[in-house]
């Protein structure tokens, strides 16, 4: 039963994964005929399709030892009715009750047992994972828990058999979780991450070299604006070792540019003008910049002996140039450069706050296994459902197992793409066959 692909297009197989092969499969998925076929050769054939989905990475000596004759069913009852019935009804009737016929009559609607064979594979954890939306399939999830990445009640739990107990809370690392349900990357952002590594490759072997030249370097990571200091006065002193006299013009022109880097470095530091992750505070001086600016210019723009067409024509022109400084800002803004928001309008303002503030929350990072900006895995809207006895907290990654699934009348809360043409004859295979 144990099968290495995840998903098939020969055999169309359903599995319980998020693959474009597999929602295909999904939707070309037709009830197999009974008709010339024994009842046998049904309840093989609905075991084999149903055991693909549920838990196909469980070998089927394990499922066996699982499975249970006793099915799990909740009837709910209506307290009105039951205080206002004192039984006369039912023993007036011929064992089985009066019935109610016409406008009082009432559709019974019955419960699916038989698709809640599998109920005991719900308790697994990789299928826990799977179902609270933290993996893209449950191998996914397996692999999740096997390398340390998922705990059970605060404790590491490496065993993806381990079947969880009503009130067991589960956390998976959220890092996993983004790679999981994200988008992959393209081959652009590939490149980049292979040049982002290669650079790190190189800066790497300058550090090793410098270490062995004898200069000194500090083990622990600091911030840009101090590597950025750091490199500058390593360059300032391989620049002074020589005597100042008898510097040539091009010494003197970078000795000149040094300076200049090194009084840009700490006016940003110092008056903040760059933006920092301390967003909220930088836009409210960039606003208070803005109105300054706007209560100047009012003044200036109280004429108005201009035609309508030349005020058409300047309105187009002043969008344009509006538009081309909004990019100009965004983009300096985005380069860690300094931002001049005094020509631009309220909602310009606006836009570019919420488009900053959205950089923030969810930046470009190419160090990422992931798409950034994250985004979610494409055909991920089929598979995206949460079972009823699963509380998934999205924002921490972690979920709460509430209680086993039971069977109510008219659904059952064990997820299956199958119906009961198929989960009827292969609850039979396993109820009636001897091993």
């Amino acid at each position: 039963m144990r099968n290495r692909a995840s998903t098939s297009l020969a055999k169309g197989k359903i599995r319980q994964s998020w693959s474009k092969y597999n929602l295909y499969n999904l939707q070309r998925f037709r009830t197999p005929a009974t008709a010339n076929r024994t009842f046998f050769q049904q309840k093989w054939t609905a075991k084999a399709l149903s055991r693909a989905y549920h838990g196909e990475q469980v070998r089927e000596g394990q499922w066996k030892r699982m499975f249970s004759k006793r099915i799990r069913s909740v009837i709910p009852m209506s307290t009105s009715d039951l205080a206002a019935d004192d039984g006369s009804k039912t023993s007036a009737g011929r064992g089985s009750g009066l019935e109610k016929r016409g406008r009082d009559s009432v559709t019974a609607r019955l419960t699916p047992y038989t698709q809640m064979a599998f109920a005991p594979l719900e308790r697994r954890l990789d299928v826990a994972i799977f179902r609270s939306l933290f993996a893209s399939s449950t191998r996914q999830a397996r692999q999740f828990v096997i390398h340390g990445a998922v705990t059970v009640n605060g404790h590491k739990m490496r065993h993806p058999s381990y079947l969880l107990n009503p009130g067991d809370l589960f956390q998976v690392d959220p890092e996993r979780v983004m790679f999981a349900t994200g988008a992959p990357k393209t081959k652009f952002e590939r490149r980049e991450t292979r040049q982002l590594k290669q650079k790190e490759e190189e800066t790497e072997g300058e550090t090793e070299q410098a270490k062995s030249e004898g200069a000194e370097a500090k083990e622990d990571k600091v911030e840009n604006a101090k590597d950025t200091l750091k490199a500058l006065m390593a360059q300032a002193k391989t620049i002074m070792s020589k005597d100042k006299d008898v510097l040539p013009a091009k010494r003197k022109q970078e000795l000149r540019g040094f300076q200049k880097a090194v009084r840009r470095v700490l006016s940003r530091s110092e008056t903040s003008t760059v933006l920092t992750d301390n967003l909220e505070s930088q836009f409210s001086e960039l606003t208070l910049l803005l109105k300054a600016k706007r209560a100047e210019k009012k003044p200036k723009e109280s004429k108005k002996d201009k035609k309508d067409s030349t005020e058409e024509t300047a309105v187009a022109e002043e969008s344009e140039g509006a538009s081309d400084k909004l990019s100009e800002a965004f983009k300096s803004a985005a380069e860690g450069g300094e931002v001049d928001t005094s020509e631009l309008s309220d909602e310009e303002f606006d836009v570019l706050k919420r488009a900053l503030t959205q950089m923030r929350d969810n930046p470009i990072d190419n160090t990422k296994s992931y798409a950034t900006p994250w985004r979610p895995r494409d055909y991920m809207s089929a598979f995206s459902f949460i079972p009823r006895y699963l509380e998934v907290n999205q924002n921490i990654c972690a979920a709460v197992y509430l209680r086993h699934p039971v069977a109510r009348p008219g659904s059952a809360e064990v997820p299956t793409p199958f119906g009961e043409a198929v989960s009827t004859p292969a609850y039979g295979w396993y109820l009636k066959r001897r091993w």
